[in-house]
């Protein structure tokens, strides 16, 4: 058993790692939401007919609309943004951004009535984690410098941390299927419709055909869906009921690291000082808040990259 824990662990670090990148190529001739609309509907339909053809009871009214609230904050605001930045913000540093996530739940679980209030070591890890940010993106890399990164891109990507966890928290009391699954699927169907309005009213098919698509995109997309949402899940879901939680959860600070060490070597993305500095901070501070005993992040990731 243990062997197979830990092959079901590398398979997700690698997996929801190279997301980042898989989304880059994607969106290479796809537009971004266009991409998570059609990645997310295939998948949704896949993972759902699966498991009613298991015997699995489909959501019901309630649940769906609590699914399409879910699916919009995880997916639109959190996927569809991160797709959408990648278009000017390198893979590596996308998922870097999108490992301070833990930063946000534990504010917003602090702020939500009834909800749990952050002790010092989650004091300390969101000093410390707000620090790498500062490092990252701070006031002078909007002042247009060199190596400054593109302001609009950076502030999707903040934004995609903060409605990720949003929908993570708001989730906790929504009515909910019971299989996990089931829940899954459905937020993947729910989102890839919002994602798809979106990417009407930005007005990203104006003069884009499917014909446009190009063999390295599309190879990207059907990457996304079979193995980044499906195999990656399945993974998720496996090490959930046979791995110890804590265990589960170094995929926040893992994920990153593989996100940049592709990028790098896959993606022509260069890295600095400045860059390595960060990772180590923000990591350390994921680090500290996912060991406090009850990690908040872990609860809604299925959809993650």
């Amino acid at each position: 058993m243990k062997s197979k824990i830990w092959v079901a662990l590398i398979t997700l670090y690698i997996v929801w790692g190279s997301t980042y990148l898989g989304i880059k190529v994607a969106i290479e001739t796809i537009p971004p939401f266009l991409h998570g609309a059609l990645r997310f509907f295939i998948s949704g339909l896949i993972i759902l007919a699966w498991q009613k053809a298991a015997g699995q009871a489909m959501p019901t009214r309630s649940q769906w609309k609590s699914t399409f609230i879910v699916g919009t904050l995880l997916l639109v605001g959190g996927n569809g943004l991160v797709a959408w930045a990648e278009q000017v913000i390198p893979s590596g540093i996308a998922a870097l951004v999108i490992a301070t996530t833990p930063l946000w739940l534990v504010i917003l679980e602090a702020l939500r009535p009834g909800g749990i209030k952050p002790g010092w070591r989650a004091i300390t890890g969101l000093s410390i984690g707000f620090l790498g940010i500062f490092i990252l993106i701070g006031p002078a890399e909007f002042s247009g410098g060199a190596s400054a990164l593109p302001p609009l891109g950076t502030t999707a990507l903040l934004c995609a941390t903060v409605l990720w966890a949003s929908g993570s928290i708001y989730s906790k009391s929504a009515d909910l299927p019971k299989s996990s699954f089931v829940t899954t699927g459905a937020e993947m169907l729910m989102g890839s419709l919002g994602m798809f309005v979106v990417s009407l009213l930005t007005g990203e098919l104006n003069g884009w055909s499917f014909v446009d698509i190009s063999d390295r995109s599309l190879a990207g997309l059907i990457y996304l869906i079979t193995i980044g949402s499906i195999v990656g899940f399945g993974s998720y879901i496996w090490l959930l009921a046979n791995a110890p939680i804590s265990l589960v959860a170094t995929y926040a600070y893992v994920n990153p690291i593989v996100a940049v060490i592709l990028g790098y070597f896959f993606g022509n993305e260069t890295l600095g000082p400045r860059i390595y500095l960060a990772t180590a901070i923000i990591i350390s501070a994921v680090i500290i808040i996912n060991s406090r005993g009850k990690p908040q992040v872990q609860k809604e990731a299925e959809e993650v990259g």
